[in-house]
């Protein structure tokens, strides 16, 4: 039963911190068909509460995942601009947990065994990080798209976070441009 409680830990933790959740939402008016280029918004990307080392790793990363679905990088007269902002959740996981302890009385009478246990649930904090990715009509100047990434992405090894966040971003953008149905 322990191995089981301890197995049950194991999994739970690994899929609550380690799982990338996304959504997106978009105008169904346009068509994304017709979007090619792509720029950043300096502003936008200049307020992101980030450390510039990540905000290089988020940027390099969109630009990875839009140039291997087609779209370039152009200053002048981009289709759409790309803006994106990130937020932290501070999150509760909840585990079952046993405190079992015993031994066995040998008795005369088919041998009985006495013990005792008691089941509670541990809980632990951690911060979840919000990636927010949008697409602005660059002629109208209104969000035509934007996808969401939530997940954990602590870890002390740089080429670890590296690997995190461009996953996390190409969950994402797996997402964009919308497939009409």
């Amino acid at each position: 039963m322990r191995k089981i409680t301890i197995l049950f830990l194991f999994i739970s933790i690994f899929l609550s911190c380690d799982s990338i959740r996304v959504s997106s939402d978009y105008n169904k008016d346009i068509d994304f068909s017709n979007l090619k280029t792509y720029a950043f918004s300096k502003q936008g990307v200049d307020k992101v509460k980030i450390n510039d080392i990540d905000k290089k790793r988020i940027l390099k990363a969109i630009d990875v995942e839009l140039y291997n679905k087609g779209f370039r990088k152009s200053s002048i007269e981009p289709d759409f601009i790309i803006n994106f902002f990130t937020k932290t959740n501070e999150k509760v996981n909840f585990y079952p947990s046993n405190n079992y302890y015993g031994s066995m009385i040998q008795s005369p009478y088919a041998g009985i065994g006495h013990y005792a246990g008691s089941w509670y649930q541990n809980s632990y904090n951690y911060n979840e990080g919000v990636l927010f990715i949008d697409i602005v009509d660059s002629d109208k100047n209104e969000l035509v798209w934007q996808g969401i990434g939530k997940g954990y992405i602590y870890t002390d090894k740089p080429e670890k976070k590296s690997e995190k966040i461009s996953a996390m971003v190409g969950k994402i953008l797996l997402q964009f441009p919308p497939s009409k149905n």
